[in-house]
């Protein structure tokens, strides 16, 4: 006769799945698989918001990371197309906020485009800038399946009164 056995270790949260879109909650951060579509779009933004907030890290580095994630996905769309399956990562910390995604196209590396950010001519090609601006040294890393950027964004201690 089998016996179920009983799960000790810490509580799981269950994760929250739906077509296309499966977001999977650890500690404070998260792990969400999901197909770039603009109704998952705005559920990441919504997610990534959260989590950071939740972690006590103040609104003005949530709206941040929620740019940066989105700046992100947004380059994968462009180039892979929509749909395109990506995961982003989200790990507030004490001091800083990691963000992380992964795209399934390892051949295509981001590249600076020759105008300035605030050239008025500049139809796209601002989100390096907002990465530099927000995150600075960020990196992508080839994986066996595509590649991943990985951008910290620091996240100071408030400041008491």
């Amino acid at each position: 006769m089998n016996q179920a056995r009983a799960h000790t270790g810490p509580t799981a949260v269950s994760p929250q799945a739906s077509c296309g879109f499966y977001l999977v909650h650890h500690g404070a951060g998260f792990a969400l698989h999901m197909s770039a579509s603009p109704e998952h779009l705005q559920e990441m933004r919504q997610a990534v918001f959260k989590a950071v907030t939740g972690a006590g890290i103040g609104e003005a580095i949530a709206e941040s990371a929620r740019l940066v994630a989105s700046e992100l996905v947004g380059n994968a769309v462009r180039l892979c197309g929509p749909w395109a399956p990506v995961i982003v990562q989200v790990h507030p910390q004490e001091d800083h906020v990691l963000v992380q995604v992964h795209d399934p196209e390892s051949a295509a590396l981001p590249e600076r485009r020759g105008q300035a950010p605030d050239s008025a001519d500049a139809e796209a090609g601002r989100g390096l800038w907002i990465l530099d601006a927000l995150a600075p040294g960020w990196t992508v890393e080839p994986t066996a399946v595509g590649k991943q950027i990985t951008c910290t964004l620091p996240a100071p201690a408030p400041v008491s009164v």
